[in-house]
């Protein structure tokens, strides 16, 4: 199959919200999300005639997503600058609800993209510790670590919040 087949873009059109939140979680950043959702869909598409056989394509989306994020963070990064300005970034407002509700956003943005990585692995996604180690090319122990620390700073984040507005 091609990336043009029509059931490629039936699949892209029906789930593209779904996978944009869920890129918008693990990068914090409009941009770095339509390019991660992007660059996803672009090897998805490429395979499509085994991807759409799977239980889920989704899942595969997903986690060519995470294994993305996880080859990011291994190399050195790099900006490229561009002669034009790119088009303007689509609005989804149910995102920016989620995302701004009792100030979730920020504190999940003050998280390292690590530890939001893992977090969201493993809470929504639910995904076992050997799953997501396996996933991020790292240790199950690294995972345990990152999942606690992460959740011990959204929770002194939450105490925090508590007494200011107490």
């Amino acid at each position: 199959m091609r990336v043009d087949d029509p059931t490629f873009e039936t699949f892209v059109a029906q789930r593209l919200p779904a996978l944009y939140r869920y890129a918008m979680v693990l990068t914090q950043n409009r941009h770095d999300a339509e390019d991660l959702v992007q660059e996803a869909l672009t090897r998805t598409g490429l395979r499509w005639s085994a991807v759409r056989r799977k239980e889920s394509p989704e899942g595969y989306v997903r986690t060519a997503m995470i294994r993305i994020m996880a080859n990011r963070w291994r190399r050195p990064r790099r900006e490229v600058s561009v002669a034009a300005p790119p088009e303007p970034a689509a609005e989804d407002l149910g995102l920016e609800r989620l995302l701004d509700d009792a100030g979730v956003r920020s504190r999940v943005a003050e998280l390292p993209p690590r530890t939001r990585a893992v977090l969201v692995l493993r809470y929504v996604e639910e995904r076992s510790d050997e799953e997501i180690a396996r996933l991020l090319g790292c240790s199950r122990g690294s995972v345990k670590s990152q999942a606690s620390r992460g959740l011990a700073r959204l929770r002194e984040a939450v105490r925090g919040a508590e007494v200011d507005h107490g």
